[in-house]
């Protein structure tokens, strides 16, 4: 494992993010007490990150082969509720008492991992609440979800447990879909969920694994790429629902614009710091 590192001022977060968009482990961390930030890339491929080092300066070294945010993670994580269907705990330990605590509710448990999506970032949280309020108004309906991008796979495994018939997960990372299939085994697994490794630019819904919910927590800049792709995998002659996050708030317009161009309707706007997450509907 290779690293590259770089400190940057805050206020060119978004500038960096969209630049480093199309990268696998990127990390952004603020530093305490200083309008600074530092960057971090993490690969395999030392060859990319010295194209990086060239590029921008910084450093660029190895470093240990070690699930830094596992190791590094407190033992026991609040559970993280989510509207009153939900709850996202960390510890196997924890389970007990979640229960006794939280009768009638889903408890799902995503422990840190190196894959995004615990379910405590602000993107991950408002995708399930939004996926939350869509299975509400489908409780009388079949319906399917696809997660692209799926990191963990909790927003394709919130969805089964939320009344989805079926879901296909997919990511770029097979790092990321090697720890979701590890999730999907520590929630009991589920035959109803195909999880795969692909990238969102190529690959293409079957017949039978369309969908009337789509989710996508990815960088705005892909977002905006994929938006054509993506809306291919509605279940023909039917509404659909969109829900994209992963958008920095000086992104969002453009993010809603190239949407709307693929054909998509803006219906929610959800903001919460400096990350905000969109609804849209598609009617074929």
């Amino acid at each position: 494992m290779w690293v590259w590192q770089k400190n940057i001022r805050s206020k060119d977060e978004a500038e960096w993010s969209a630049r480093l968009a199309s990268l696998p482990g990127v990390v952004f961390s603020s530093l305490p007490g200083k309008q600074r930030i530092d960057v971090r890339c993490y690969s395999d491929e030392p060859m990319r990150l010295l194209a990086l080092y060239s590029a921008y300066g910084g450093d660029f070294s190895s470093v240990e082969e070690k699930d830094w945010v596992a190791a590094t993670a407190p033992a026991q994580i609040a559970p993280l509720l989510i509207r009153d269907k939900l709850v996202i705990y960390s510890a196997e330990e924890q389970l007990p008492a979640l229960q006794r605590r939280y009768p009638g509710r889903t408890l799902l448990q995503f422990p840190a991992e190196r894959a995004f999506g615990t379910g405590r970032h602000a993107t991950t949280a408002t995708c399930l609440r939004l996926l939350c309020d869509e299975a509400k108004k489908r409780e009388d309906s079949s319906w399917q979800l696809i997660d692209a991008g799926c990191g963990t796979g909790i927003l394709a495994l919130a969805a089964l447990k939320l009344g989805a018939k079926s879901a296909v997960a997919f990511d770029f990372d097979p790092n990321a879909v090697e720890i979701a299939r590890r999730n999907i085994a520590r929630n009991g697994g589920t035959p109803s969920l195909h999880l795969l490794q692909a990238d969102v630019f190529d690959w293409t819904a079957s017949p039978q694994e369309r969908a009337q919910v789509i989710v996508a927590n990815l960088f705005s800049t892909i977002l905006q790429r994929a938006f054509p792709r993506l809306i291919q995998s509605f279940v023909r002659n039917q509404p659909g629902v969109l829900i994209a996050s992963g958008i920095l708030r000086d992104q969002a317009d453009d993010t809603t614009r190239s949407a709307c161009t693929a054909g998509l309707q803006l219906t929610k706007k959800v903001i919460r710091g400096k990350w905000v997450t969109l609804q849209f509907a598609y009617n074929l």
